[in-house]
């Protein structure tokens, strides 16, 4: 069954745009066809497609499942972007279907990069969570400066991988 990702369902009985297109135009269901949806916040949500109008898709939860992590712990990653933008989105996604919370991006002293556009980072985030079948989708922190982000609450163990 394919998953789908609805942010606010619980308030919105609709796909998202973006979401109803595939549902609709690639993957032709209809009334009636039963659909698997994540919020993004950790739960599953199976669905029926009640009413299909143009590029609408009005859904009804049937059932709620809340999706248990493998593990209690929290993984934030921040690293610092290299020029390349391709292993940016690579990493994204690898670390979201390991099974991440938070990633962030850094401004450091001698970064390649010093704009990142997240928009597209977090379209892979999505696809990646809804590819590997999780119902949590991690948080993507906007770039922040490396002194800043050290300042900022962190954990009680964490740790740093550097070259030197």
């Amino acid at each position: 069954m394919h998953l789908f990702y609805t942010p606010d369902i619980a308030t919105h009985p609709f796909l998202p745009e973006d979401e109803a297109a595939h549902c609709l135009r690639v993957l032709r269901l209809g009334a009636g066809d039963e659909l698997m949806l994540t919020d993004g916040k950790g739960a599953f949500h199976r669905a029926v497609i009640r009413e299909v109008t143009g590029k609408r898709c009005r859904v009804e939860v049937v059932e709620t499942r809340p999706h248990e992590k493998e593990w209690t712990g929290h993984i934030h990653i921040a690293l610092a972007p290299t020029k390349n933008m391709d292993r940016m989105e690579w990493f994204a996604e690898k670390a979201t279907e390991v099974g991440i919370d938070e990633l962030t991006f850094l401004l450091c002293r001698h970064s390649e990069r010093r704009v990142m556009k997240t928009e597209r980072v977090e379209k892979i985030l999505v696809s990646a969570m809804k590819q590997s079948l999780k119902a949590t989708l991690p948080l993507l922190r906007p770039l922040t400066d490396f002194a800043g982000f050290l300042q900022g609450s962190l954990p009680a163990r964490r740790f740093i991988a550097h070259c030197h």
